[in-house]
């Protein structure tokens, strides 16, 4: 719940952490964009601002970030009407420790040799820029909002709180 106090650092958080999947999106070496489902391996933001993800050695997406480390992550919970994106720099990091800190009964599906698979690689995105749509009017509300602005031809008036963080 968001209260007056909140800063937008905490707010991306709050919005960002209960949700399973990203779109991970990189640029292929041949300029096009590519977006991939990811889980963001961190359960709290620390206060280097960087997320994680396991991703395959063997993906394209580990030779995407070699050749161009901006990367953007969106996030979407509809049933909740929050949505964030995030831009960021990537870098591959070697680190046992941190990735057995990360690891997750979930994350063996992918590498069942554990956080010494040698396939498992470790991503970190340090984040530079996000922003973030928290709508707080109810379904209700925004289908009433909606339907009035389809006749009157206003805008509908939709309570959301959206902001940027710039880290």
């Amino acid at each position: 719940m968001h209260t007056s106090l909140e800063q937008p650092r905490d707010i991306l958080w709050r919005l960002v952490k209960d949700i399973k999947f990203s779109m991970f999106t990189t640029r292929h070496g041949n300029g096009h964009l590519h977006a991939r489902p990811m889980t963001t391996q961190n359960k709290l933001i620390d206060e280097q601002n960087l997320l994680w993800f396991f991703m395959s050695k063997k993906d394209d997406t580990i030779a995407d970030l070699r050749s161009d480390a901006s990367v953007n992550i969106t996030y979407a919970d509809p049933g909740k009407d929050a949505y964030i994106s995030v831009s960021g720099e990537a870098t591959v990091v070697d680190d046992l420790a941190k990735k057995t800190a990360l690891w997750t009964a979930f994350a063996k599906a992918w590498f069942p040799g554990g956080p010494e698979d040698p396939d498992l690689a470790l991503v970190q995105v340090k984040i530079i820029h996000a922003h973030y749509w928290d709508v707080k009017s109810s379904k209700i509300v925004q289908l009433y909002e909606m339907a009035k602005a389809a006749i009157t031809g206003k805008a509908p008036e939709i309570i959301n709180q959206s902001g940027e963080v710039r880290m």
